[in-house]
């Protein structure tokens, strides 16, 4: 198995990468990260998935793995929060209404320069929660670094009910969509990742069967 390296410095994606019990690297990738006008969030996520890619490529050798998520509400992107008054701003705009998560990959082989990349959209309901319950998470600081002002894992808040999608991909990296990009480039992967993602983050998914083709 060639070196795995990870575009990125986020703790969530590299928690859910260990799921492939593969060793692998971490190596953020340095580039800006600004939405062209009117671009939409699907273009937006996978353009800077391949310029994560792109960029790590001319640093390291082996298999480069690169993702980048946004939330969007309609038409309107949300980045993670400048301060505790954005987070806010946000999560009152998400309380109880259903909207949409952006997750892009972007794989390329140091080797053969073989490439991949997919976008994962999820629609997430978020919950009712009060303003008691906001003001105690946004006192966590936890929103400050996450698109959208809030983190579908966190379970003090649990922000999100009656997921019907993705999880993982709310997290921050698709993994059953990593693993079909995995198989587009003939590498293989351990089995039972499915099933381990599930059991790690407690969700029975209804859409992995769909994603990875299977019966």
């Amino acid at each position: 198995m060639q070196p795995l390296i990870l575009a990125s410095s986020s703790p969530r994606r590299s928690e859910l990468l260990r799921l492939f019990n593969l060793p692998f690297e971490v190596f953020p990738a340095d580039i800006v990260e600004v939405r062209k006008p009117d671009e939409l969030p699907s273009d937006y996520v996978l353009r800077l998935a391949r310029h994560k890619a792109a960029a790590v490529v001319k640093e390291r050798t082996g298999l480069v793995i690169a993702a980048d998520t946004t939330v969007a509400d309609g038409s309107q992107v949300l980045e993670k929060p400048a301060d505790p008054v954005d987070a806010r701003r946000m999560l009152k705009q998400l309380r109880g209404r259903v909207h949409r998560v952006y997750s892009g990959i972007a794989l390329i082989e140091t080797k053969t320069g073989r490439a991949y990349d997919d976008v994962c959209c999820t629609d997430v309901p978020m919950r009712d929660y009060s303003d008691a319950e906001m003001e105690a998470y946004i006192a966590t600081s936890d929103p400050l670094d996450k698109a959208g002002a809030y983190g579908i894992q966190h379970t003090g808040f649990h922000p999100v009910i009656d997921l019907q999608g993705c999880y993982a991909s709310v997290m921050g990296l698709p993994l059953c969509h990593l693993l079909v990009g995995l198989r587009a480039l003939d590498i293989l992967a351990p089995g039972g990742l499915p099933q381990r993602c599930q059991e790690h983050i407690n969700y029975s998914c209804p859409v992995y069967k769909t994603i990875l083709g299977a019966d």
